[in-house]
Formats: C-alpha cells, structure tokens, sequence
C-alpha cells in the first residue's frame, strides 16, 4: 500500500511541479480534440504531436541555466 502511494505522488508531483508546463499540455490536448471533430484524417495526431514538441522545447529552453 505504501508503494502504491508513493506512485501515485511521485505521478501528482509531475504535473504539479512544473504548472506551466502542465497547463500546456492541457491546452494542446484540447486544440487536438477540438482538431479532431472538426477535420477528417491524422490531423489531430500532427497537431498534438507538433504542439506537444513545441512545449515541450519552450519549456526546456526557459529553464534557467
């Protein structure tokens, strides 16, 4: 049971750690969903994919050094 705990805080800690990036993500996830019942095909896919790479490098590139 202990370990199961510390599972499930070590996976809260990572989006609440870092909420910026969090809310990000979020955000994309969202404009892929909406992507995806509006347009036939693997658009949704690129979309989460190029938006998820794209936070992803604003994100390392912001941290400070």
């Amino acid at each position: 049971m202990k370990m199961l705990a510390g599972i499930a805080r070590e996976l809260i800690g990572l989006f609440v750690d870092d909420g910026m990036l969090a809310v990000a993500l979020i955000a994309v996830i969202v404009i892929a969903a909406i992507v995806a019942s509006l347009t036939p095909g693997t658009t949704a896919g690129v979309v989460l994919l190029a938006g998820s790479l794209f936070v992803l490098f604003a994100n390392v590139m912001a941290e400070p050094r």
